[in-house]
């Protein structure tokens, strides 16, 4: 695979996004006159199937903004995803949901990063909250799975044993990694109307990882992350909260070899269990009352169902005509 002849493209996948999308194309804008003419850059809009005037809102900003629109019908992130990898003209594949604001320094910030760290195959972004409500209480201990990560300014690397990764939001990859190493088809497909699976951007990262590629946070880079009063819902959050703890027995068994995943699996289960039965201790008197602790219930129990869930939904679509 040869180089891009861009130095960087940003990738905004988006589903009825026409009311959001306005948002992250202004503050696009705004790179425009922080990114040196030296660095050539695109901006591809993912249209995940929309149905709203998402293309009619894209067209308006033709004329201001090195912009193109790619309809992907299959709906899912990870298929807008790999969509945007195959279409990118860029060396360094940006990923921006269509409720993220980067910095006006974000796509400088991201080429230099780049490029400084050769054996690097992602790096995550600064993902800072605004939040158009307030946030239950407690709610720093489950903010990071709505992408929310603030490790300081200094760039630290994500090691393999630790198993923590960055999320999609704000991500940056190599495209020639992405290429080499991640399958065109992912097992976690992302939330969709009628499933609440998550997982897909740790399944490409891990699959990076495994071919020894390096990830990193870059402090450096900053994106603003919108969360509006729905997300903070106890019916959005809990099912949240489930949906990342369903897709963790395939997240989990990726670092394992194929003769070691049983074991993995055993352990796993068991540290659930644990959690499961110190988290009821815990809280038992206050776990109907406290919305972070039945988040973090529910991601424990869906955790231990993982397996069961992966294994029925794989005989599902191996049963299908």
């Amino acid at each position: 695979m040869t180089s891009s002849p861009l130095n960087f493209t940003v990738a905004i996948c988006t589903y009825n996004g026409e009311r959001r999308l306005p948002l992250v194309l202004d503050r696009l804008c705004d790179c425009v006159a922080e990114t040196p003419d030296s660095l050539t850059w695109e901006i591809l809009v993912i249209d995940n199937a929309s149905t709203d005037n998402t293309l009619q809102v894209i067209d308006r900003y033709r004329d201001k903004l090195p912009l193109r629109r790619i309809c992907e019908t299959q709906r899912g992130l990870a298929f807008a995803r790999h969509r945007a990898i195959l279409e990118a003209k860029g060396e360094f594949v940006g990923f921006l949901d269509d409720d993220n604001l980067p910095d006006a320094d974000w796509i400088t910030q991201a080429i230099a990063f780049g490029r400084n760290h050769p054996k690097i195959g992602a790096y995550g972004s600064r993902v800072l909250p605004e939040y158009a409500a307030t946030p239950p209480k407690n709610f720093q201990r489950i903010a990071p799975f709505l992408a929310i990560v603030d490790r300081g300014v200094q760039p630290r690397l994500y090691p393999p044993e630790k198993k923590l990764l960055p999320p999609g939001a704000g991500l940056v990859v190599r495209r020639d990694a992405w290429l080499a190493c991640v399958p065109e088809q992912l097992v976690l497909i992302g939330r969709t109307t009628h499933k609440a699976i998550a997982g897909e951007d740790l399944e490409a990262l891990l699959h990076l990882q495994q071919s020894k590629w390096e990830i990193w946070y870059n402090g450096a880079m900053r994106v603003h992350h919108l969360i509006p009063a729905s997300r903070l819902q106890p019916d959005y959050l809990l099912n949240l909260m489930e949906g990342i703890g369903l897709s963790r027995y395939r997240t989990r068994m990726l670092s394992f070899p194929a003769i070691l995943r049983p074991l993995a699996l055993i352990a796993y289960s068991l540290n659930d269990l644990r959690k499961i039965l110190r988290h009821l201790i815990q809280y038992r008197q206050t776990l109907e009352t406290d919305l972070v602790a039945r988040c973090e219930m529910r991601l424990y129990t869906a955790s231990l169902y993982s397996p069961i869930h992966f294994w029925r939904e794989t005989l599902s679509r191996q049963s299908q005509p």
